[in-house]
């Protein structure tokens, strides 16, 4: 393992870089995997292939199915929309629901934009877990 800020090799039980002090698993500058510099923004690592900006650990992805079925049938009450972490979005669905009556449609339309893939991150920019 090696440090995303610095890329000095690292311990894997190791909390914090030894060279440059930061915690593990933080930086963009290198792979973790074998060290490599990186671009800023990249997606994976041009030698390795490893995915760079990948899932915080102990954070399950949120589900595909989950959130599109929340859309479809709670979608005026916005709670996909809090499912997937985007919490001002769903109280303006809450507000249009109670206020105007069309925050049903908007979670509706959403929550087949949401399982037919054309929305396919939460809050965060992590994908959405594909269903089987």
């Amino acid at each position: 393992m090696f440090c995303k800020n610095c890329g000095n090799q690292m311990d894997d039980i190791a909390a914090v870089c030894v060279k440059c002090g930061v915690v593990k698993g933080q930086g963009d500058k290198f792979c973790p995997v074998c060290g490599e510099a990186t671009q800023p923004g990249a997606a994976v690592c041009m030698k390795c292939g490893t995915a760079l900006h990948a899932i915080p650990v102990g954070t399950e992805p949120k589900s595909r199915l989950t959130a599109g079925l929340l859309g479809i049938f709670l979608g005026g009450f916005g709670v996909h929309n809090f499912y997937l972490g985007y919490t001002g979005k769903g109280i303006a669905q809450i507000l249009l629901t109670f206020c105007f009556g069309i925050g049903a449609i908007w979670g509706l339309i959403e929550g087949i934009l949401i399982l037919v893939g054309t929305i396919n991150k939460d809050a965060d920019g992590n994908p959405l877990k594909q269903d089987v």
